[in-house]
């Protein structure tokens, strides 16, 4: 007792020092983690204003406002910025906030009127290192990789051809230059003469003999230095304007300004940029150059003054990034419109693989990205100047953009300075490189935007330009391949989805503009009115650029046409009259459009993609599909069938297979018309009437599904979570790579559902080597359905670093027969079920499984049973259950955030066909209720969507779900034949008559037992009963 006593007494005192001890950090700077001291208590916040003030002000305002809301005088202090900014008004103020105040100051701080938010002062971290050494992010924001030197890094490393081309630049130093013809215009005097050029990086040197221009050096960091101890802003400076015989660049005498704005270690703030950019739009720069970027294109503050900065009639080129070969891996800020984004070539007009691709995806999944890179230019081997004397070679699109920015200097001067502002803004100069850009045969739109840069051809459009309004691209045509892929792939046909394409309006009149009237769609022969064309565009046209998107569809009387539709896209824009102007300036453009038409093909051969239940990031914390990938953690090429799918989309074209994509809820659209649903790597929940209207589309209307999932396992999603220094709060994966709990409530009527393991290995089917990359497995199976089981390692358990990446070579192989693919009739329809997408996905594909893709889409689209995957053998006798490894919801995850389904209106959108724009689709009956989570309570006070939340479990409503899922019956079955446990039909049966049967059996057992246990007891009285009356004879007897 004594002892007990003492370790209650103990008790108190352990649970306080497990309390203290500092959590684990993946934080750069060291912070947390074993052996780590705990993180600092405090953070630092943008705050922007309504309005520019002087920084005084807007601290006297806080003062005020936060000491009238009775906060503690030590939770915020007010951080100094001492860079030449401060002598000009600011929009924004940075704030150190003590993480046990955050909520309250920043909730106070955000209730002031002048404020207009509160934002993390996010951490920018450029590496030097190739894509492959790529570190995890521990700082906000991701960047693209520095250039790198020679052929490191990425690209053809055994192409002879451009070892060739390396040697002669070794010979004549001038060849770039040379290449595109700027001693033409030197030639003519134009050489950058009072071009202000403002160059965002690692600074440079004052005394440096390369240059004859350095008007200013500036300092953002926190370092005390303005030279450039890494070289790179040495080397774009000397691309654009450097003097030396043998590394020109293009404009010598542009007036260089250099703006540190990343220190020695390649890190830089949010708050940081702002600033110069500010001091940049104060000292009236002509050009920037930003030869940086990175996917997060939600980071507000930075995005929307990058719009303010294109707005004072700077005009900016930046990088499209060195992610390529991928596609949607554009960079931000070069993936905005108002921004001239520059991809690179070699020097055979090839793109190089490093090149980063388009299409944009911020327009994801209701609509359709835009075109990017706006041209591309010459980034491998380019010479430029060393750190302090003499030249060396680099490669990479961070050095084709100073490429750009230097004839952009020299382009700029060509204009008389005092016409230029009047004359020249970001629209009028993008207007000239991309009309004037020489398209190269072979790449696509998505991979060389207008072209090849052409200074001479770019020269002859801006000596007499007129400011005006045009479209990009200028014309349409989807009979040109490869350029316009993916349109000139697939024809169009009657009762598709509309084909979306998004269109970039450029608007040379004025920063701000509007389209005049409704476009209009004027067909060149009558035939053409058998196109219905609707338009969705900007409301407001600013800066200098807007959208507009083109929404094709083949009208229904159109079935049997086969041909070629072509006409004009006709509309004005119109800008408020400038100063000394009485008249709105207006503009009309005209987009030439010529498409293929087919006769509607059959059912079996279309495919509809699954868009809609695609998340990504940003701003969302996605995690990548493979756990076996170690240097790209987030999942942020788009999941589109033209980013990171776009080989899979190759490949059922040449299948002879026609696929659309639904960017809208699965009611808004007709499955009479679909052999396939396809549906792969899918995060999103899905609506009630989604789940209802399927079960209907496959046991009635005989739609096939295809489901490739993915892993779904918390504890290793717990282990991928990090810390973010910029909001103080731990990041952890909304999801898994699928979002399987959601999977199985949508598979869950045809007694389908996947397991929470995480699986690795190589297996065969018939001599077809597949690699399984941490899928997952199937769990539940009904009977009659055919079942595949493979020898696989279960990395669930196994070693994985602070990332969550599989530790392959120090994990225990835990072989295991793992059912990983299924396939069944429901009704009219059919069902094919994968645990693994990777095997699709261009992102980290290993081995492709497009042979196995084809024998289910001739399953799911044309009920031919292949007879390897439907061998006796596999088929079920009896239904497969292992409900105790089904996985659940995280609790802690806000997912309605990110999600399009949960607290959102069921609503068909602009992608869907024109017939249901703004319903709720084919045939639903509306509930009035949103989709919501039962396991997650909203906290709508939350600042930081991404910060781990804990919340407790809402048991109630997960008893009651269960009770309504055991006691409600499934009212429709697949057929009238079907007996009550599938095991004399062998039939599928329904999740609720599955939990049935496997409910009744264990009671039945149970009463029996207990009744066999009764009955013993019943006997055993009774012979109590006996022995005692003849004990009592007995007795009496003697």
């Amino acid at each position: 007792m004594e002892k007990r006593l003492a370790y209650a007494a103990f008790l108190p005192l352990l649970l306080l020092a497990l309390r203290i001890l500092p959590l684990p950090s993946d934080s750069p700077d060291g912070s947390g983690g074993e052996g780590k001291t705990p993180a600092p208590p405090a953070s630092r916040h943008v705050v922007r204003f309504v309005e520019y003030r002087p920084a005084e002000e807007h601290r006297d305002y806080l003062d005020a406002g936060l000491r009238g809301a009775a906060l503690a005088a030590l939770s915020w202090r007010w951080v100094e910025r001492r860079n030449p900014a401060a002598a000009f008004p600011t929009d924004f103020a940075v704030l150190e906030i003590r993480d046990a105040h955050r909520e309250a100051v920043v909730a106070a701080v955000r209730a002031l009127g002048r404020v207009r938010d509160v934002h993390a002062d996010a951490t920018y971290s450029r590496s030097a290192l190739s894509a492959a050494d790529r570190p995890p992010p521990g700082r906000g924001k991701l960047f693209t990789t520095m250039s790198f030197e020679g052929e490191e890094g990425g690209g053809e490393m055994g192409n002879s051809s451009s070892a060739t081309w390396r040697r002669k630049l070794l010979l004549q130093r001038s060849q770039v230059t040379s290449l595109f013809g700027a001693e033409r215009l030197w030639g003519r005097g134009f050489t950058g003469k009072k071009v202000k050029m403002a160059i965002f990086d690692t600074g440079i040197r004052a005394d440096h003999p390369h240059f004859r221009n350095i008007k200013e050096r500036t300092n953002w960091t926190n370092e005390d230095t303005l030279n450039d101890n890494l070289g790179h802003g040495t080397f774009v400076a000397g691309v654009i304007a450097g003097q030396d015989a043998e590394c020109p660049g293009f404009a010598p005498d542009t007036e260089i300004y250099a703006f540190r704005v990343f220190t020695d270690a390649q890190i830089s703030y949010t708050s940081w940029f702002l600033d110069a950019f500010n001091y940049a739009i104060a000292t009236g720069m002509d050009v920037l150059n930003l030869s940086i970027g990175g996917p997060d294109y939600l980071d507000l503050p930075f995005v929307e003054k990058v719009w303010e900065l294109t707005a004072n009639n700077i005009i900016m080129v930046s990088a499209i990034g060195n992610d390529g070969p991928l596609y949607g891996t554009l960079n931000n800020p070069a993936d905005q419109s108002d921004v001239i984004g520059v991809g690179g070539i070699d020097y055979n007009n090839h793109i190089p693989s490093f090149s980063s691709r388009g299409m944009t995806t911020w327009e994801l999944p209701h609509g359709y990205g835009r075109v990017k890179p706006d041209v591309v230019a010459y980034s491998r081997d380019i010479i430029g100047s060393k750190i302090s004397t003499g030249c060396k070679t680099l490669s990479g699109t961070s050095v084709a953009s100073p490429v750009v920015a230097g004839v952009v200097c020299l382009l700029v001067s060509v204009i008389p300075e005092d016409k230029r502002k009047s004359i020249l803004n970001p629209a009028a100069m993008k207007q000239a490189l991309v009309e004037g850009a020489s398209k190269l045969s072979g790449p696509n739109m998505y991979e060389q935007g207008a072209g090849k840069l052409d200074l001479w051809q770019s020269y002859e459009i801006l000596k007499n330009y007129q400011p005006r309004a045009s479209i990009f691209p200028t014309m349409l045509d989807f009979t040109d391949c490869p350029y316009f892929w993916p349109f000139c792939r697939q024809p169009m046909y009657a009762g598709a989805m509309p084909v979306i394409f998004n269109a970039t309006i450029l608007n040379g009149m004025g920063v701000i503009g509007y389209v005049k009237d409704q476009p209009l769609w004027q067909p060149s022969e009558d035939i053409g009115n058998l196109l219905s064309v609707h338009f969705t565009y900007s409301d407001v046209i600013w800066p200098w650029t807007g959208y507009l998107g083109l929404h094709l569809q083949v009208k229904d009387e159109g079935s049997q046409f086969s041909g070629i539709i072509s006409g004009n896209v006709t509309l004005t824009i119109y800008t408020p009259a400038a100063n000394g102007e009485s008249s709105p300036r207006t503009s009309t453009c005209v987009l030439s459009l010529k498409i293929k038409v087919v006769p509607t093909p059959v059912r079996s051969k279309r495919i509809l993609w699954d868009q809609y239940h695609n998340i990504k990031y940003p701003s969302g914390y996605v995690p990548r599909d493979s756990l076996n990938v170690h240097n790209d953690i987030l999942d942020w090429h788009g999941d589109h069938l033209h980013t990171n799918f776009h080989i899979l989309f190759n490949m059922l074209r040449d299948a002879g297979y026609y696929i659309e994509t639904l960017g809208s809820p699965l009611t808004c659209f007709d499955a009479s018309n679909y052999g396939t649903l396809l549906m792969v790597d899918l995060e999103d929940e899905y609506f009630d009437e989604e789940i209802q209207k399927l079960r209907d589309d496959v046991v009635h209307k005989g739609l096939g599904i295809a489901v490739f999932a993915e892993w779904y396992h918390v504890d290793t999603m717990v282990k991928m979570t990090f810390f973010d220094e910029n909001t103080r709060s731990w990041w952890t994966p909304i999801t898994g790579g699928a979002n399987v709990p959601a999977l199985n409530e949508l598979l869950a009527p045809f007694g389908i559902a996947l397991g929470d393991k995480i699986l690795t290995g190589d297996f065969s089917i018939n001599g077809e080597q597949t690699h399984y990359a941490s899928g997952t497995d199937i769990v539940q199976f009904p009977a009659g359905g055919f079942l595949h089981s493979f020898q696989l390692q279960e990395n669930s358990k196994a070693a994985q670093d602070h990332i969550g990446t599989l530790d392959i070579e120090n994990a225990e192989a835990k072989s295991k027969l793992s059912s990983i693919l299924g396939l069944m009739e429901a009704g009219e329809g059919r069902i094919a079920v994968y645990g693994d997408s990777n095997c699709l996905d261009s992102s980290h594909m290993v081995t492709n499984c497009y042979w196995l893709l084809r024998k289910i889409l001739e399953f799911t689209g044309n009920r031919v049973k292949d007879p390897v995957l439907f061998l006796e053998a596999v088929q079920l006798k009896f239904p497969v259950f292992e409900n105790i490894h089904q996985p659940s919801r995280r609790t802690d995850v806000n997912f309605s955030t990110y999600s399009t389904v949960i607290g959102k209106e069921l609503i068909c959108h602009q992608d869907s066909r024109f017939e249901v724009w703004g319903t709720k689709g084919y045939g639903v009956q509306p509930t009035g209720t949103a989709r919501k989570l039962p396991e997650y309570q909203m906290d709508e006070s939350s600042s930081y969507p991404n910060v781990t939340i804990q919340t407790p479990d809402n048991k109630q409503d997960k008893v009651e779900r269960l009770q309504i899922n055991l006691s409600t019956p499934s009212t429709d079955k697949f057929d009238d034949k079907r007996d009550y446990f599938g095991f004399i039909g062998h039939e599928e049966v329904d999740i609720g008559m599955l939990m049935a049967s496997q409910w009744m059996i264990p009671c039945l057992a149970a009463t029996a037992c207990l009744m066999l246990y009764l009955s013993c007891r019943v006997q055993q009285k009774r012979r109590r009963r006996r022995k005692g009356s003849v004990a009592s004879r007995l007795t009496s007897m003697v």
